[in-house]
């Protein structure tokens, strides 16, 4: 291949089906489906699904609909909705005018079932949920049929149109397929349509009693928006031949194709709704948003960008396998993103007092300091300095073994753009602690460096005590204490207790001041952190989102 010439662009399988698609004339238009139940919030798994629907539209010129399956009233609420629309503009997709519900149509899901019966090919069965499980059968054993399987379709019609009614109390009838009670595959065994749930539903308030299950719903809602490739994770592999059934017993004006693909799994968290559920309602954290979960909104709220989520779900790919992505992955590509578009500031979190007793009491002096030396379009900030300074309290050793190279008693460093300082003594209180230490400063070293080229070992970030704003600083550590948190059977047993961190007393330069909310900045040597919506006029308030490399130590 020549220099010039393009590189071949490697496709996973699902964007390998689209172009033979279009290749072959079997669809001359893209139109996916993003189809969450508004039951929850959105999490990272939920933005690899997000960024392979719309994507994919994108990238071929189709179209991507957001389509809520909100088929449950008894889970569902307006507020998980919305959420979800924001999560998606969040991640940065746009669905134009493509929102749809499954419950818009809802009157058209009900003919169709109705035509089911009239066909033969469903029934109403009056059989306990429990009653119908013990029939259902096992993987080796095969279903029995229900005593209700026969019902003349004039019957059957009477029922269900008195369920619709509302005639009837929760769980007295369900509609059911009429397919194969033999079948190897159990959602095949005259699987459920519909069931009673007296429940007023969030968006069609109490006009229906009765609801469609998911795998019901789903195939038939994607054939009436046209759907030309449903993509859905590899749990639904099981329920295509029911998918396909519905479009093929179903008078539908379109006829899509279901595509399975590789969930996403991560360790050291959890990804189940349920989970997640328990999680926020149980108090573990402190909502949907907490920075330590890993919905789309806590995501978002401990200083993760879109750019870096897109990236990473693009660094996942798309498989057919099922495996579980290191967390360091995530964090490896938030890293990437913001240290090419964090401004660098100067911030201590466990402050020690450095008094400089050779710089003039009263004098005090700024130095320009670049924004972010990865941009050179970020600028430039002031950093003021006076006599007394704060630096991070691990960056002193009284008595330093062989490979510390920070400060110490009698040793030289430099301070960040500012200058060389030496330390001449600690001081201590009654307990034994150093609170303070007493140093000198050399005045030609003014901006970090030195006329006659010495150089020091350590360059340690620092912050005037005279400008410096007292900022809380939350320090997140991993959710969970081990890989797998569900292996031991009871994930809660396997929170870490020591997942946050809060330093009520950080110290930090003085450019931070009215930063707004989600403002990203790096703390030089420190890490990444993000304004938190917490923070107030009067105290601001950090997440740390990321450290500026992977210091996690996997624990036994």
């Amino acid at each position: 291949m020549s220099t010039t010439e393009a590189p071949t662009r490697q496709l996973d399988f699902i964007r390998e089906i689209v172009e033979e698609d279009l290749r072959t004339g079997r669809h001359s238009t893209v139109i996916t489906r993003f189809p969450p139940e508004p039951n929850g919030y959105l999490h990272i798994g939920h933005a690899k699904s997000i960024c392979l629907n719309f994507g994919i539209a994108q990238e071929y010129g189709g179209q991507c609909n957001l389509r809520f399956d909100d088929t449950n009233p008894t889970k569902e609420e307006a507020e998980y909705a919305e959420a979800i629309k924001r999560d998606v503009a969040w991640v940065g997709f746009d669905w134009g005018k493509n929102l749809y519900h499954a419950s818009d149509y809802f009157e058209q899901l009900y003919r169709w079932a109705e035509d089911l019966i009239r066909a033969g090919k469903a029934y109403v069965d009056s059989l306990s949920a429990e009653e119908i499980r013990e029939l259902r059968g096992t993987l080796t054993e095969p279903g029995k049929e229900s005593p209700y399987r026969y019902r003349s379709v004039e019957e059957n019609l009477d029922l269900f149109r008195r369920m619709r009614g509302g005639e009837f109390g929760d769980g007295a009838h369900v509609l059911r397929a009429k397919i194969d009670m033999a079948s190897p595959n159990v959602n095949m065994r005259d699987p459920v349509l519909y069931r009673i749930r007296h429940e007023t539903h969030h968006r069609t308030g109490d006009a229906w009693c009765i609801y469609p299950m998911y795998d019901y719903a789903h195939p038939l809602s994607d054939a009436i928006e046209r759907v030309t490739h449903s993509l859905c994770t590899l749990e639904f592999e099981d329920h295509r031949p029911l998918y396909d059934w519905l479009i093929e017993h179903v008078p539908v004006p379109a006829r899509p194709h279901q595509y399975e693909f590789a969930r996403l799994n991560l360790n050291y968290t959890v990804m189940s709704k349920r989970k997640l559920l328990r999680l926020v309602e149980e108090g573990h954290v402190r909502g949907w948003d907490d920075p330590r979960i890993p919905t789309i909104a806590g995501l978002r709220r401990r200083g993760y960008t879109p750019a870096a989520i897109r990236s990473f779900c693009d660094r996942v790919g798309v498989a057919k396998r099922e495996n579980v992505i290191d967390v360091a992955l995530l964090e490896f590509s938030i890293r990437e993103d913001l240290n090419l578009h964090a401004n660098r500031v100067m911030g201590v979190l466990r402050p020690l007092r450095v008094v400089i007793e050779n710089y003039p009491e009263e004098k005090s002096e700024s130095f320009d300091v670049p924004n972010n030396p990865e941009d050179p379009d970020a600028g430039t900030r002031q950093v003021p300095f006076s006599r007394v300074i704060y630096i991070e309290s691990d960056d002193f050793m009284e008595e330093p073994p062989k490979k510390f190279f920070r400060l110490a008693p009698g040793r030289e460093v430099r301070l960040r753009s500012a200058y060389f300082i030496t330390c001449t003594s600690a001081v201590k209180n009654d307990a034994g602690e150093i609170v303070e230490l007493r140093a000198t400063y050399d005045p030609s070293t003014r901006g970090g460096d030195a006329a006659d080229g010495r150089k020091p070992k350590a360059t340690l970030h620092w912050v005037s005590a005279r400008h410096a704003l007292d900022c809380e600083v939350r320090l997140y550590d991993r959710l969970f204490r081990s890989e797998n948190p569900e292996e031991s059977g009871d994930f809660l047993a396997d929170l870490n207790p020591d997942s946050l961190e809060v330093v009520p007393q950080a110290k930090l330069e003085p450019s931070v001041r009215g930063a707004a909310p989600f403002t990203r900045f790096q703390f030089e040597r420190l890490g990444y952190f993000c304004v938190d919506p917490d923070s107030s006029a009067a105290r601001i308030v950090f997440n740390r989102t990321a450290t500026l490399k992977d210091t996690f130590t996997r624990r036994a």
